[in-house]
């Protein structure tokens, strides 16, 4: 991935380029795939959701179902994220399109039913964020509300 070539975008730019998400969301039945990381990083993931806000784009925490400590939602429809994802293949693409928000990467992905989805990349641990359609319009804010939990608590590095 070539984050040279791309330089961090500002909440207007993205507003204007993220014009659609999407996770599905039930009223009271959101629910997320929990991943099955290794011990170590799991252990990262448990910190992490010790350190995520209760807040994320002016909405609050509803976590998906199952339960668990490697995945956490907010708002309806749901911005979800999941800690301990396998590394996506789109990494290998020296064209893919990166952002970097506070600090950060996020490797961005548009996804075939308009959602986006954005994994993290040079830490210990990957941590995807997916955006739905229906979220989009506050551009990078749901990044900017979680990147210093993210930051905090999964170390710069390369994931296992």
């Amino acid at each position: 991935m070539n984050f040279f070539r791309h330089r961090p975008i500002g909440l207007p730019a993205l507003a204007l380029l993220i014009t659609a998400a999407g996770c599905s969301s039930a009223d009271d039945g959101t629910r997320a795939a929990v991943p099955d990381p290794g011990a170590k990083v799991t252990e990262l993931c448990q910190n992490l959701d010790g350190t995520l806000p209760s807040e994320v784009d002016g909405e609050g925490r509803r976590d998906p179902e199952p339960a668990s400590a490697l995945t956490a939602g907010w708002g309806n429809p749901a911005i979800i994220l999941r800690c301990g994802v396998p590394r996506p293949a789109e990494m290998d693409d020296p064209e893919a399109d990166g952002v970097e928000v506070e600090g950060v990467g996020w490797l961005l992905q548009k996804r075939d039913d308009g959602s986006y989805r954005f994994t993290t990349t040079l830490r210990r641990a990957y941590v995807e964020v997916t955006i739905p359609k229906a979220r989009t319009g506050d551009g990078m804010a749901p990044l900017v509300d979680v990147a210093p939990a993210v930051k905090k608590a999964i170390p710069e590095g390369i994931a296992d």
